[in-house]
């Protein structure tokens, strides 16, 4: 019986690092084509439509200058652009400091959120925005980012240029990737996560995940469908599904590229990594409930997908850790320890070569330094992840249970060590 739930185990781990190793393919292939398109798209932005740019801010007074003075550099027509800071329920200075930008830039506003909206979390924020602004095109930007000067340009551009898009999504790179070792884990998670699994699932199945920050989308589209879900701690996973929902896809688009901070210590990662897992099994278990009634295939093989990742590939990989921790002290019967290390040997050289390929689209990421940094990040980094992911669902079941309110769940701010992003 211990035998067989192994190789159970090893089966769901193997399917998620195979996927991957597809994914990363596909990113890699992405990468070389994206930009090909780029001056025939050109042609047809003489005409932009016009342009919100969501920003929620609660207590962003240590990065909301840095912020704004990214906005102001924008490359956008500025009489068809404006900038909305949505000041929620801060007691910092955020709103006085968003206030100077606004006297400053004839294009930047700042609106204050009133009950019964005020204080309830992102999703409040950026619908209490939406029914104050009439752009064609909102933008969404995190408090925290500095996007580079063509950024919304090329997310524009991609809706242009792109009926069937509901949404452009573009990457983001880590402003802090150097401060501490931490920060090191997370930038390669994130170039990863952007080329490997939004660059691959774009190319090989036309499905992409609106993050949480530098994307644009269809006013149409967002009033089609009620604006965001308050009740989602992930809104943009939660959006994209509703999306596609309507028959849109969403396009990757990565010429459009932000700098975002990243946590630098352990206690800020947990608190926004336990928020986005939460997110995403809320997004699974909502959607789950409705799934015969789910019009389009896409939106099935994306829940799957979330589904496979945040309850399946954990559950084998703690089942597979907790029956060969048991059998080194208790024999269970478990007769497949010499295969077990020659799958895990493999699977970590897959890891390796995985990540290194995709670092190595970003030529100042191929260097010696995070070669060491990918290998502890597996041993470090990567266990921690499951932990979380298994608390975070304990948190998310019982809010279920007890119908807890939505409220902010702020990531913690450093202050900005560089302005890279912003020229």
């Amino acid at each position: 019986m211990a035998d067989i739930l192994f190789y159970i185990a090893l089966f769901l781990i193997w399917i998620m690092l195979l996927y991957h190793m597809f994914l990363m393919q596909g990113g890699y292939r992405h990468f070389r084509s994206f930009e090909k398109p780029i001056d025939e798209w050109s042609k047809k932005m003489a005409n932009v439509p016009t342009v919100s740019v969501f920003i929620p801010a609660h207590n962003e007074a240590v990065v909301i200058e840095q912020t704004l003075r990214a906005m102001s550099r924008l490359y956008y027509p500025k009489d068809k652009l404006e900038i909305i800071v949505i000041n929620d329920n801060s007691s910092d200075e955020t709103g006085e400091i968003a206030s100077r930008f606004a006297e400053k830039y004839p294009f930047i506003r700042v609106i204050e959120t009133v009950e019964p909206n005020k204080g309830k979390g992102k999703s409040s924020a950026l619908n209490s925005a939406l029914a104050d602004s009439t752009s064609e095109i909102v933008v969404v930007y995190d408090a925290d980012n500095t996007p580079e000067r063509m950024a919304v340009w090329y997310l524009v551009m991609g809706l242009v240029n792109d009926p069937k898009a509901a949404a452009t999504v573009g990457k983001f790179r880590v402003i802090n990737a150097a401060e501490t070792w931490l920060t090191r884990f997370i930038n390669i998670e994130t170039i990863c996560f952007q080329w490997m699994a939004q660059g691959g699932r774009w190319k090989w199945f036309k499905v992409t995940t609106i993050p949480g920050t530098n994307f644009a989308i269809r006013r149409s589209i967002l009033e089609q469908l009620g604006g965001w879900d308050v009740k989602a701690l992930a809104e943009d996973t939660e959006l994209t599904i509703r999306v596609y929902n309507l028959g849109y896809h969403i396009r990757f688009f990565p010429k459009a590229i932000t700098w975002e901070q990243e946590p630098e210590t352990l206690r800020v990662w947990w608190k926004q990594r336990t928020r986005w897992a939460r997110g995403n099994q809320y997004v699974v278990l909502k959607f789950l409930s409705q799934f015969f009634t789910l019009k389009r295939k896409s939106i099935i093989f994306d829940l799957f997908y979330f589904f496979f990742t945040y309850f399946l590939f954990f559950f084998g990989v703690i089942l597979s850790n907790v029956l060969f921790i048991i059998n080194l002290f208790y024999d269970i019967g478990l007769t497949v320890g010499d295969i077990a290390i020659v799958l895990w040997i493999l699977a970590f050289l897959l890891f390796l070569g995985e990540v290194m390929i995709t670092l190595s689209i970003e030529k100042t990421e191929m260097n010696r330094k995070n070669f060491f940094y990918v290998i502890l990040m597996y041993f470090s980094y990567s266990q921690m992840w499951i932990v979380l992911v298994v608390w975070s669902l304990m948190l998310e079941i019982k809010r279920m249970f007890t119908g807890q309110e939505i409220q902010w769940y702020k990531t913690e701010r450093f202050a900005k060590k560089s302005e890279q992003g912003a020229e």
